[in-house]
């Protein structure tokens, strides 16, 4: 590992950039490296072993790139792969996973609500935070069918996402919840799209913030943070750069968007 190395993430595609965007505010000084499986996407729909061996794929990428740590920045990957690239390889893994501690924990009504991929929702991980966290209430899962694809495609704003997006808080509005999480990176595009749907008074909880800091700990933990002079962002995309590009395009860090078949 290289202590001047980049802070490697990778996702299934672009929604991972919400959480590079949290980890560049952290940590400015930092490179980074950026992998956009795209092509893949969306990894919820997967089994376990082909959600491993493209976590393998891009991992071993990030490591030939010189990646000093690697950010999972995708829930499904974190819920199925984590513990196998932790035993496998020597640099650190950040994880990511539904917030749903604390949603629980500072509920009122009693009752949350989870937009997540099925990968992560049947995933043994997320069963058991829930249980751990959750037992006194009422959490409304919801597997986002087809919300991935659609920020994929650069459709966001279409009539298609505004219909789905209504059909899936239904039940969720229906149960009264007072939080909404977040359980996949490429949702926090979709927050201005929700916050009409839902009433004001629901907290929506993202995992972009607490990833960032946990980035942050582990490299200091490990001497591994680094302030360069200048950063750099490197993006790699396996599909339509101009997806990733329109995403970032508010984004003021100075960035390299590329494809790259991988």
């Amino acid at each position: 590992m290289k202590l001047k190395g980049p802070i490697g993430i990778f996702d299934s595609g672009v929604g991972g950039t919400s959480i590079w965007r949290a980890i560049e505010a952290q940590m400015p000084l930092e490179h980074t490296l950026y992998l956009a499986d795209s092509k893949n996407a969306p990894y919820g729909k997967k089994s376990k072993e082909a959600i491993l061996a493209l976590c393998i794929k891009n991992t071993e990428l990030l490591i030939d790139q010189g990646a000093k740590i690697i950010v999972v920045a995708c829930n499904t990957a974190t819920t199925n792969a984590i513990d196998y690239l932790r035993s496998n390889y020597e640099l650190p893994f950040i994880g990511i996973e539904p917030a749903i501690k604390p949603a629980a924990l500072q509920t009122k009504t009693k009752s949350v609500g989870i937009l997540a991929t099925q990968g992560t929702l049947s995933s043994a991980l997320f069963a058991k935070t829930s249980e751990t966290f959750a037992k006194d209430v009422e959490v409304i899962e919801v597997i986002g069918t087809g919300l991935v694809e659609l920020i994929e495609s650069d459709q966001i704003e279409s009539p298609e996402m505004e219909s789905l997006l209504t059909q899936y808080l239904a039940p969720m509005k229906a149960a009264n919840i007072d939080h909404l999480v977040l359980g996949c990176s490429h949702y926090p595009y979709l927050i201005p799209k929700i916050k009409t749907l839902l009433s004001k008074e629901v907290k929506i909880i993202d995992s972009g913030e607490a990833v960032a800091r946990q980035t942050e700990r582990i490299l200091e933990q490990h001497a591994l943070s680094y302030a360069h002079e200048k950063s750099s962002h490197q993006f790699y995309t396996n599909s339509d750069p101009k997806v990733i590009s329109k995403i970032l395009a508010d984004h003021p860090a100075p960035k390299s968007i590329s494809y790259k078949d991988f």
